[in-house]
Order: structure tokens, then C-alpha cells, then sequence
């Protein structure tokens, strides 16, 4: 898997190999960050397939994931349960405040954390590995251990999620399962 890792310093590999729960915002993380409202009032939002198809192999490794968005919506909850992930909260003001509810036992350096805004600071920094869309603030960038190739709803949760299952040398065997 030296292809997914060598884009990255052994430091933040080293946070990766750690990592045993992923959580992450939706708008500008799982999605391009738009909301678009019909003239029904209905919203729309664009999730992007790669995403969600690399938590069904990050949850057989160990590693819980979830979500936590500053907004509320059917749209996320209808896509958090189809994604089938260990938790997800929406209307949090204090992203950090949730993590830690949700940590039990684990400690923070176990955890990573992708979010593009000035809400998602302060996960950002007190998980063991921090990270931010290509198009996330940059401020927050400021702030995060890696910055990911793609934008927001373009796979970001999948480049993070592969550096992780990478690191802890998952991603290989998963690769051959999927070869037969």
C-alpha cells in the first residue's frame, strides 16, 4: 500500500496506524458543501458513493464512524442509517463536546476528525489526526495534520479512510478479498 502512503510524513502515518474511530461533518466534508431547497421546500444534497463504500471495510477493521453536523436534516439521517454507521448526531454546536461523549474508554489520539469550518476547530485539534478538505477554510487548514487531495463531497472521508487502513496494513488484505 506504499501507493496510498506515500503521499504522506511518517508522522502522520503514525496517527493513522492509531486511529480507531473515524468521525466526520457532512456539508463540505460528505458533501460539496451546497444546500439546494425546491420550490417545495425540499432540500437536496449530493453524497458521493466512494465514501460510503469504504465504512462498511473501515467498521470490519475495528474502527467505529460516525457523524457530527452542525445542521440538522432527513436527507443525513436517511444517509447516516443507509451507511449504517455506529452513531451520528445533527444540531451540534460543540462537535468536541459530542466526541467526547462518544469516546468511552478510547482516548482522543485514537480518533480522527474531518471538518472543513471554524465549527469543527476544535475536533480538529483534539483528535490524534485532523483533517481538512482541499476546499475546507483555510484557517482550519492552518490547524489540521493533513489536508486531502479532494474537495469536499468528492471523496474526502475515502482519501482519509484509506490513509488509515493503510497505515494499519487493512488495506492490502481487503484488496485481495475483493480480487476473489
Amino acid at each position: 500500500m506504499q501507493s496510498i502512503l506515500s503521499k504522506y510524513d511518517k508522522a502522520v502515518i503514525e496517527k493513522a496506524s492509531k486511529i480507531e474511530m473515524l468521525i466526520f461533518d457532512v456539508d463540505g466534508v460528505l458533501t460539496d458543501g451546497k444546500i439546494i431547497y425546491t420550490n417545495s421546500g425540499d432540500e437536496i444534497k449530493a453524497f458521493n458513493v466512494k465514501d460510503g463504500q469504504i465504512i462498511r471495510f473501515l467498521k470490519e477493521a475495528s474502527i467505529r464512524v460516525g457523524v457530527i453536523t452542525g445542521r440538522s436534516s432527513a436527507l443525513v439521517e436517511r444517509r447516516c442509517i443507509e451507511l449504517k454507521l455506529d452513531f451520528f448526531h445533527q444540531g451540534a454546536k460543540d462537535k468536541w463536546a459530542v466526541i467526547e461523549g462518544e469516546l468511552g474508554s478510547l482516548s482522543a489520539q485514537k480518533v480522527s476528525y474531518i471538518g472543513d469550518d471554524i465549527i469543527d476547530l476544535k475536533a480538529l485539534v483534539n483528535s490524534g489526526l485532523g483533517a481538512v478538505p482541499a476546499d475546507g477554510m483555510s484557517y482550519v487548514k492552518d490547524h489540521a495534520d493533513i489536508i486531502t487531495l479532494a474537495k469536499g463531497g468528492e471523496g474526502v472521508v475515502r482519501e482519509v479512510a484509506d490513509l488509515i487502513l493503510a497505515s494499519q496494513g487493512k488495506m492490502e488484505s481487503i484488496i485481495k478479498q475483493k480480487l476473489g
